[in-house]
């Protein structure tokens, strides 16, 4: 017998993130202990977290977080990245013991710059030759998992919980401008750690709470621009596409905003004129980007964070506020654990894009 109100069953995933506007570093202590009052929407199978400003020192070469199955997949992927890439510098990743966190991948981090012979010779631009040879890794030497492939940013993730996950990187010893951080509750895709979140592609970096239906015909969309979706996941194409839209194609965060999470049309055709014009363009030219189903997801980028909703609101979100500091959560509870003395905090509305960036006022505002 089950008894009224002792029952819980929570919305699938956690997410969150911190930003500031200013550009201040603080460690990682505030956004564990914010996904982490959110412990019971994770099961332990899936936890992480991408930082941004963490590596000043080599802020202009591409940090290459990568997982091996064993030393050989090691070797072999290092015979290809000294064939493509100048290394600056590498380690391995410090990581410590940690009950709930096991059957570890070998964990490394090379900071790289392309080859200039071979970039000069691929007659590619510095950022699409590093994803080429991100996609190659991922999908023909095997036992190889790139994770992350940003400047002056890095993805940690892995299996257990995101707290342990945080305890098992030491994440309160690295200092940035800008945290997210994922608790999984996987549904239709294996808890692993390839398949945590965040995913990250060059400085982009995506956390998501929900279920992408339109997934099968996303993933063939985005395939035929050369994306090579490996891990099978929603977020990984989700990814894909903000990289496509943003970087490729040339639009803006809310432009993209307005593509994937796109107003019905009978929304559309209430709008005024100009509005209305724009938004049945980018309708028709990006219909295959479209995103459909309950979704919230927080995307991380150089200099910035966007927070974004589904068109129907299906996923809980919510953004506070506290001088330059930017808080975002999947439950308000996560925010006012680390700042409860707010200037404000609101919930957006479903398809309104949250955006913030350095030295800027955040759009899409609350009251």
């Amino acid at each position: 017998m089950r008894l009224e109100g002792l029952e819980r069953i929570p919305s699938g995933c956690a997410i969150c993130g911190i930003f500031s506007r200013s550009g201040k570093k603080f460690d990682g202590s505030g956004i564990v202990k914010s996904i982490a009052v959110m412990h019971d929407r994770s099961n332990g199978l899936g936890g992480g977290f991408a930082g941004y400003g963490i590596y000043p020192e080599y802020k202009d070469y591409y940090a290459l977080h990568l997982f091996f199955d064993d030393t050989q997949a090691k070797k072999n992927c290092e015979d290809f990245l000294g064939r493509h890439f100048d290394i600056a510098h590498y380690s391995e990743i410090p990581t410590k013991r940690t009950p709930g966190v096991d059957k570890a991948p070998l964990i490394w981090r090379y900071f790289a710059a392309p080859h200039t012979t071979k970039l000069s010779a691929s007659q590619l631009d510095e950022k699409e030759y590093v994803v080429k040879q991100v996609f190659y890794i991922n999908t023909e030497i095997k036992g190889c998992h790139v994770v992350s492939s940003g400047k002056n940013m890095g993805v940690f993730k892995g299996v257990g919980y995101p707290e342990d996950i945080a305890k098992f990187y030491m994440l309160e010893d690295y200092r940035g401008y800008c945290f997210t951080a994922h608790g999984r509750y996987p549904t239709n895709t294996p808890g692993w750690w390839g398949g945590a979140h965040p995913f990250g592609l060059l400085d982009y970096s995506v956390v998501h709470n929900g279920e992408i239906s339109s997934y099968d015909a996303n993933r063939r969309s985005i395939e035929m621009y050369g994306y090579n979706c490996a891990l099978k996941t929603d977020t990984e194409v989700i990814t894909y596409i903000i990289d496509y839209l943003h970087r490729r194609k040339g639009l803006t965060l809310e432009e993209i905003s307005w593509v994937v999470a796109a107003p019905f049309w009978q929304t559309i055709e209430d709008m005024p004129e100009e509005d209305r014009k724009i938004r049945e363009y980018l309708r028709n030219a990006f219909s295959d980007q479209l995103i459909t189903g309950p979704f919230s997801i927080i995307v991380g980028f150089e200099g910035g964070m966007m927070a974004l909703n589904d068109r129907l609101k299906l996923r809980s979100m919510v953004v506070g506020e506290k001088g330059d500091m930017v808080y975002i959560s999947s439950e308000e509870a996560a925010i006012r654990l680390i700042e409860p003395d707010l200037d404000c905090i609101w919930s957006p509305k479903g398809g309104e894009a949250v955006i913030v960036t350095l030295d800027n006022e955040l759009e899409g505002g609350g009251n």
